[in-house]
This record gives C-alpha cells, structure tokens and sequence, in this order.
C-alpha cells in the first residue's frame, strides 16, 4: 500500500513540474519577442508540448529528451526567443537514470542546432559577441542540470548500497542466532540423551549381573541412545565448526557401511571410476547423504541388505543407497526432515537429487553431484 502511495505522489509530482515548465515557457513565449510570421500557433504548441511532456521523464527519459530538444528547436526556429528550460529539466532526468553518455550526445547537437533555429527566424542578428554570450550561457545551464543528475544518481546509488549493506547485516545477525539457538538446543539434547544412554546401559549391565532376562524394549532404548549420541556428537562439530576437527568426507564413507553392518544389517560398498578429489563440499554432501540413507535404514525400512554405490564421473559424483526394505511404489511417501535436509543440501551444490520407492520393492537414494574439476 504505501508502495502505491508513493507511485501516486511521484506522479502527481511529475505531472506539477510539468504543468509548471509549460506554463511558464506559455508565460515567456507571450510576453517576450517573437517573430510575426504565420506560425505562432504552432510555436505556442511546441513550448506547451515540451513542458508537458516532462510528466513522462520519470518513466521514459531517453525519448522526452528527445522529445524536448525537437520542441525547443522548433520554437526557435518559427521565432519564439523563450530558453530551452524543459530540455535542462530533460537533461537533468535522463542523466539521473543513468544514459550520460546520451545526454552529453545530444546536448551537443541541440547546442549546436539551436543558433542555427534562432538565426533561420531572424532572431539574435544583434552581433556575434550577444550570440556567444548566450551560448555559453547554454552550455553553463546545460553542464549545471547534468552534474545536479548526476549528483543525485549517486547519492540513490550510495543509498541502495547502503540499504543491500543494512539486510546483508541483518541476515548474518540472524543467521549467527540460529547458529547460537541450535547449538544452545543442540547441547540440551545431547545431555538429556546422555543420561538416557548411560540409565539404559547401566539397567542393562544390572540385569545381566543379576542373570535375568534383559527387556527387547531397554536394548532397543540403549542401541538407539547410542546412535543418537553419536549423530549428535557430529552434528554439533559440525555447527562449532571447529577446525581442529574437521567435517566428515568421502574418506569417511567406508566406517559408516562397516558401522552399519555391525547393527545386523548386511551392508555393501562399491566405488566405480577413477578416484579424484572433490570439492569438500561435495565430500561433505555425499557422507550427509549415505548416512541419512542408512540411519534411515535401520530405523525405518525393516532391510535385511542396504548398497552403497559411488561413482566417480568425469565432471560429477553419483551416490546410490539402495536397500530390501518394506516400501513400495504403491505406498505414498511422506518425506521426513532427513530427506528433505538431503535434497537442501544436493540442490544447493546445483544436482540432484531423488528418492522414491523401487518398482521391485525397498527404497532408492540416487544422488549426482556436480564437480568442477582443474584442467
């Protein structure tokens, strides 16, 4: 709304400066010497012409210095001696928006046409001196409405800077308290699943002491206290950023199959082509993928077998998780935060991603990651 308030006031504004120059030029044509030949009226068009047409100076600069400059040598030449006022405004417009180099171009010509206008129509045969007094009146006017342009072109350029500067600051400022939000949430979690890890562990090591029967449920609580920990622990490195440990890669992937397999899954790594060195974002993607991948795996699918694939291409890294799950291509998916961090992150490095059921039972992760290599 008030977007569209100030489009209403900027063109009322230009519409009243417009009235102004027009009637003012009137006024001066009316008042002052004019030849008296059969084309007064079409003088009085052209000083009433120029004026309004600077309504359109805010939209269409170009063509109203056009426009103004034709008008005023028009007048000259049927023997109005009114100042070019309505093209100095025009100047002062289409330099603001940025075209100089047109309006020095045509500023030349006009200063160049208008002795010519002015000495067709009998006006100014007073003396060369009077003639190069005024035009070097013209070109003072003419050099003052462009610097005043161009001054305030740079002073809306320093303030769009100067806004970009200001949202540039407020984005970091908030992306730094997201940061601090989920560390602080982070360090709450991992404590409050520590202490569940450590009571499970200690029911379980109690009731093995005690040779009973240890509870399916309180192994469970355990194993999955230990792999919540364990996601934490490498979450939170990963938001401390801590360059004494670096983020997980490539290089990393083969412990995570072998971790998986010692849950009871029969997990599989293969890696195709020829091996060479990825950017560490495209590392750190591909580890983030194969482990929500299996994470998911052991949580979700039911599998009795999970492969992993990577293929090393000329120009990209393919992944591909598959596994012999529950899911069907009949069965709606509804995608979990895991998946839809994965495809975040792959879009982001510009691949893609896709993740969907397969026609022959279980689930598929294929994954292809752009790779810009040194030639």
């Amino acid at each position: 709304m008030s977007k569209g308030r100030f489009g209403v006031r900027a063109g009322v504004r230009d519409w009243s400066i417009a009235v102004g120059v027009a009637a003012a030029l009137l006024v001066t044509g009316l008042s002052g010497q004019h030849s008296a030949t059969n084309l007064v009226v079409l003088g009085y068009v052209l000083l009433a012409a120029g004026g309004l047409a600077l309504a359109a100076g805010r939209r269409a600069p170009v063509p109203v210095l056009a426009v103004t400059g034709l008008c005023a040598l028009g007048y000259q030449a049927v023997g109005f001696d009114v100042p070019a006022v309505a093209y100095l405004f025009a100047v002062y417009a289409a330099v603001r928006a940025g075209h100089r180099t047109i309006a020095v171009a045509a500023s030349v010509a006009t200063l160049a046409a208008l002795p010519l206008a002015a000495l067709a129509s009998g006006l100014h045969d007073t003396g060369e001196a009077f003639a190069q007094a005024r035009g070097a009146l013209e070109i003072a006017w003419l050099i003052a409405a462009g610097a005043a342009g161009e001054a305030l072109r740079q002073a809306e350029r320093r303030a769009d800077e100067a806004e970009r500067t200001r949202e540039e600051t407020a984005r970091r400022r908030a992306d730094e308290e997201r940061l601090h939000i989920a560390r602080e949430l982070h360090d709450s979690l991992t404590h409050q699943i520590s202490v569940i890890k450590v009571q499970s562990e200690a029911a379980v090591h109690v009731a093995r002491k005690r040779g009973e029967r240890v509870p399916e449920a309180l192994l469970a609580i355990r194993e999955a206290g230990r792999e919540a920990a364990r996601e934490l622990r490498a979450t939170l490195e990963a938001l401390r950023d801590d360059d004494a440990s670096p983020p997980h890669g490539l290089e990393h992937i083969p412990e995570l199959v072998k971790r998986a397999g010692n849950t009871g899954l029969e997990a599989t790594l293969t890696i195709e082509g020829q091996r060479h060195d990825v950017p560490a974002a495209v590392g750190r993607t591909a580890y983030r993928i194969v482990q929500e991948s299996l994470t998911n795996i052991a949580r979700h699918a039911g599998a009795a077998t999970a492969s992993v694939r990577i293929d090393y291409r000329p120009d990209a890294l393919a992944l591909q998780v598959d596994d012999d799950g529950r899911a069907r291509p009949d069965i709606a998916l509804v995608p979990g935060i895991g998946l839809l961090g994965m495809r975040e992150r792959v879009t982001a490095l510009g691949g893609h991603l896709r993740a969907a059921p397969r026609s022959d039972g279980g689930f598929t992760v294929q994954a292809e990651l752009p790779v810009e290599r040194a030639s």
